[in-house]
């Protein structure tokens, strides 16, 4: 796909065509699709946003992975550091979009809400990830940050700043970036975690975007994650990363919280799909952070574990499940939590920025 599209010419040509066949796609979209975030209104308001400055990127990444041993376990750090080098600046773009649109989420600032679509503009504009990606972990971070900034722009509803221009560079540009996702995904066939986040990427798009057929190919990553949890909720594709194995159970069960957060609010059950094989996954890992030594006889291996609170990576997606079947245990992590902002998530989730919301889901007491 990417080499396709680089025989097209410059970033803003291909934006171009692709704004074209959107808008040619959006008059035969299936029903209007539903976002999370349309449940909760905010009433705009004058706060002030220091916006930071737009930084101008590649369409290219290039970067690489960071384990050193055959199980993707045991973290290099020069590796790592590289990995940040390299990386930094595209996840520093989707962080400057995300805490803008959380700050128009949590106050109301009309300005917090045009700095976002500033920064996701000049990243249409710059057809950042549009170029060639050398490597699967370039891929990943691709998803990673588009999938923010999908999620970025269903929380900027409302606000008034998503002008017929905005809509013209940012939707075109997120669909472009979907198509490669897609096309990658195609060529590795992989059935773990990176699926899923992939399918969150697709299906927040398919929602900004109108494309029902993105939220399609999201639904269906879902059930191939679902389909991958045994009847004690282990994941054996995740099960396999030694020390991380808790680690990745929980990075799997987040985007999955999320496609059937997105499939519930557009009719779809998720979370009973395969015998409620997600609820199994949920009690798993929320046993896993309070005492992990299932995860420690399941691999024979000590886990890499949180050190005091859950990582907003690790809990953030507690908020949706909380709401929705309340936990006792989950509900003690939550309290614990720090934070409950995850870029790759797209900042906060649904919900917590209304204030009753969150008081009644941390305040309430452990049984």
């Amino acid at each position: 796909m990417s080499d396709n599209w680089s025989r097209i010419g410059s970033p803003l040509r291909r934006l171009a065509l692709v704004s074209f066949f959107l808008a040619s796609c959006m008059g035969s979209a299936h029903a209007s699709l539903r976002s999370p975030w349309s449940s909760y209104t905010v009433t705009p308001s004058n706060i002030p946003y220091t916006c930071p400055p737009v930084v101008h990127l590649s369409p290219n990444l290039t970067t690489s992975g960071f384990y050193s041993d055959a199980r993707s376990s045991i973290i290099d750090p020069a590796k790592m550091a590289a990995y940040a080098r390299t990386s930094g600046p595209y996840k520093k773009l989707g962080q400057e979009i995300v805490n803008a649109s959380d700050f128009w989420r949590s106050t109301g600032s009309r300005e917090a809400a045009a700095c976002a679509l500033q920064h996701m503009e000049a990243g249409a504009r710059d057809g950042v990830f549009t170029g060639r990606m050398s490597s699967r972990q370039a891929y990943y971070v691709q998803g990673w940050v588009i999938g923010a900034i999908a999620i970025s722009w269903l929380k900027l509803a409302g606000s008034g700043q998503e002008t017929p221009e905005a809509r013209r560079l940012v939707l075109p540009w997120i669909v472009q970036v979907v198509h490669q996702t897609q096309g990658f995904y195609a060529r590795t066939h992989a059935r773990n975690n990176h699926l899923y986040w992939a399918g969150v990427e697709a299906s927040a798009a398919g929602i900004a975007a109108g494309n029902q057929e993105f939220f399609d190919w999201g639904v269906s990553t879902y059930r191939t994650g679902i389909a991958q949890i045994e009847p004690d909720g282990s994941m054996p594709l995740e099960m396999r990363r030694g020390r991380r194995a808790l680690h990745y159970h929980l990075y799997a069960l987040a985007p999955l919280v999320y496609l059937a957060d997105f499939g519930a609010v557009n009719g779809l059950d998720l979370f009973a799909e395969g015998d409620h094989a997600l609820a199994r996954l949920e009690r798993l890992c929320v046993l896993g952070l309070h005492n992990n030594q299932f995860f420690v006889k399941a691999t024979g291996i000590a886990q890499d574990a949180p050190d005091g609170a859950p990582a907003a990576e690790q809990i953030s997606w507690g908020v949706i499940w909380e709401q929705r079947f309340p936990d006792p245990g989950l509900a003690a992590l939550l309290r614990q939590a720090t934070s409950l902002s995850y870029m790759y998530l797209g900042g906060l989730p649904p919900g917590v920025h209304h204030l009753a919301v969150v008081k009644r889901v941390l305040a309430r007491p452990e049984h």
